[in-house]
């Protein structure tokens, strides 16, 4: 069988041991990267696909041999889920692999925030310490975490590995019930809203979560309140969200995601330099020992494949 991979440099492959990739009985074609106007050409003839974030959809597939598409992430919205099944193609995702290292991220845009961290490093590298007339800085307001309240939307092995950091820190944690299930007895995003100082999101992206911290939401939060998001960036109304730091109307927001990635250099979060506004490039899933996770459960995941098609 001939097989493909259309976005190997995501994986920052170098690093990882591929020899059970490779002992696999395909035939291997690897792309760094793939446009949406190759992608048709490259998986013509393929009938295993590997994609992180490449987009396959009807108009791709419909020309390809495709039998298998192994999705090198968690998120699946990439892929036309109901042309495959229609048309009997496998498709796997991974998940689970990165609940450590993103949950480790989480935290640690938390922490910058609540120290404010970049700032007192800025003003230490720029010598504002050296000049001071005490022995410390204590120009930004830091905020202790131990007994403030955190509220968590999506409580899956993720958000559960996140509940335990905070609770580590003495934090209370409350967990929202999932947005448009109507059966969840759990207390609402609103109802928890208005007394939360952090809000932690942790749900996967889908037409219930779309913009769920949207402007009305964020005028319940209170105003030192932070918002963390490590999972999907349409999560967030992100010019309700900027809105609200230059106003002044939240503590702060540390971001992992955003709805378009990469950001254009037009996109309004790219357009501004707030202290309260922490941004990572979608690296939260990084360590290498999570890429390696990820690339051994999708490697087994096509090996089953492979011994059950004969």
């Amino acid at each position: 069988m001939k097989a493909v991979v259309l976005d190997w440099a995501t994986m920052a492959p170098d690093a990882l041991d591929t020899d059970e990739l490779s002992a696999l009985p395909v035939e291997w074609t690897f792309y760094d990267e793939t446009s949406s106007e190759q992608t048709a050409g490259r998986i013509a003839n393929a009938d295993i696909i590997f994609t992180n974030k490449v987009v396959l959809d009807e108009t791709e597939l419909r020309a390809s041999a495709c039998r298998y598409i192994g999705v090198l992430a968690t998120g699946t919205n990439n892929i036309d889920l109901k042309y495959c099944e229609d048309n009997g193609i496998v498709v796997n995702n991974v998940a689970g692999y990165g609940t450590e290292t993103v949950a480790q991220h989480t935290l640690m845009l938390l922490l910058n925030l609540a120290t404010r961290f970049a700032d007192y490093h800025r003003d230490v590298q720029s010598g504002k310490w050296t000049a001071a007339s005490q022995f410390c800085l204590n120009n930004y307001a830091v905020m202790e975490l131990a007994g403030k309240h955190a509220v968590i939307v999506g409580h899956g092995d993720l958000g559960q590995r996140v509940e335990s950091l905070y609770r580590a820190l003495g934090m209370r944690v409350s967990v929202a019930a999932r947005p448009g299930k109507a059966d969840d007895t759990r207390p609402t995003l609103d109802s928890l809203a208005p007394t939360a100082d952090v809000l932690s999101l942790h749900c996967q992206l889908s037409e219930q979560t779309h913009q769920l911290v949207d402007e009305a939401l964020l005028a319940l939060l209170p105003d030192h309140a932070f918002i963390i998001n490590t999972a999907r960036g349409g999560l967030i109304d992100e010019a309700a969200l900027l809105h609200a730091l230059q106003q002044q109307q939240i503590g702060g927001a540390g971001l992992d995601v955003l709805s378009e990635e990469p950001p254009p250099a037009s996109h309004p979060l790219m357009q501004v330099s707030l202290p309260t506004l922490l941004i990572t490039p979608h690296s939260a899933w990084l360590a290498r020992e999570a890429r390696q996770r990820l690339l051994d459960d999708a490697v087994k995941q096509l090996a089953t494949f492979l011994k059950q098609a004969g």
